[in-house]
Parts: C-alpha cells; structure tokens; sequence
C-alpha cells in the first residue's frame, strides 16, 4: 500500500507520458517524510526502538502501533524478554503497557513493533496529493499560479513549524490524524 502511487501522482497532475517519472518518483518519496511528521507512520512497516522504562507505560518512537513483535528490557542484571501477550497496547498513541498492571523498571528496553495504519485514510491521500502538487508548482514557476495568486499555495503566509512547502488545505485534511502532542 503505497501513500501515492506514481498513477495517482500523474493523473493528479495531469501528466501523460514516462518523460517526468523519474523526477515525480522523487517527489513521491519526499510525501511520506511530510505527512508522517504530522500523523504517524502511515505505511505498515517493522520498527526496532530502544526506548526508555521506568513507568506504567513505554511509548515507541514511530506510532500509530500495530503489534509488538518482541520487548526486552533491563531486571536487576540481566534483560528480561516480555511476551506479546503479557501486554496490552494503546495503538493511536503508540504505548505499551503490562497486562499484569505492574510498572516497567527504569533502563532501556528494546521493542520491535509494526507500525502504520491497515489502510490510508482516503482524506489522507487526498492530502498527499494536494502536496504533490503544491511541491510540483516549483518546476513551473508562476506560469501555472491561479491569477491574483491569493490562494494557500501562496508563500505569503509561513505556517509555524512548516515554513512554506505544507500549504493550509494540506494541514487541514490530516487535522484529524494528527499526532498527540508530545509524540513525535
């Protein structure tokens, strides 16, 4: 499952032919960097994070959390190996907690974990799409601006923590995937 694929990146822009798949497929793959900066790791993939214990709870790095494969983590001298089923998982926000209630001991534990959603959101997509082709303007310039230019593909408005490339309808098509603040 592709965030976009290379069809769906020529139809959005309107492109026939193979003379531009090259460079498109460089945009293509700058898409998920953008869009998993502000809601999670969107294609399931295998994660390993050292993560630190000493709590109810430990959060992975790269939510949303499909499925732990394997935790270990420090017991007095030696690390001690959790079974999957000896935890339960809090998946939107990417914790991991013990099923026995009792608290993880301080000390670093590593957790090997599927990350990502089963299915792209369609308005997620719809959001990659809309950045392909805010960050594909750039190879024209303003030869292809709407007239008056006063639109958010405008670069008149930084959005904090964006700059310019994330234009506003992109920001607000993934609000409601949005990260949990403090996750990042």
């Amino acid at each position: 499952m592709a965030l976009v694929t290379l069809e769906e990146a020529k139809r959005q822009l309107d492109i026939d032919g193979t003379s531009h798949d090259a460079e498109l497929h460089l945009y293509i793959d700058s898409l998920d960097a953008v869009i998993e900066g502000y809601v999670g790791v969107v294609e399931q993939r295998v994660i390993t994070d050292t993560v630190t214990g000493g709590g109810p709870a430990l959060s992975v790095l790269h939510p949303p959390l499909v499925a732990v494969t394997s935790l270990s983590g420090p017991v007095g001298g030696g690390a001690v190996s959790y079974p999957a089923d000896t935890l339960t998982l809090n998946r939107p926000a990417g914790t991991v907690s013990r099923l026995d209630g009792c608290r993880f001991p301080p000390g670093a534990y590593t957790v090997t974990y599927t990350a990502g959603r089963a299915e792209v959101p369609p308005t997620m997509k719809l959001a990659a799409l809309i950045l392909l082709q805010h960050l594909w303007r750039t190879q024209y310039g303003a030869t292809r601006v709407p007239v008056g230019g006063a639109d958010d593909w405008s670069v008149t408005d930084p959005i904090p923590g964006f700059g310019y490339a994330v234009p506003n309808r992109v920001l607000q098509l993934l609000e409601p995937f949005k990260l949990p603040p403090g996750v990042a």
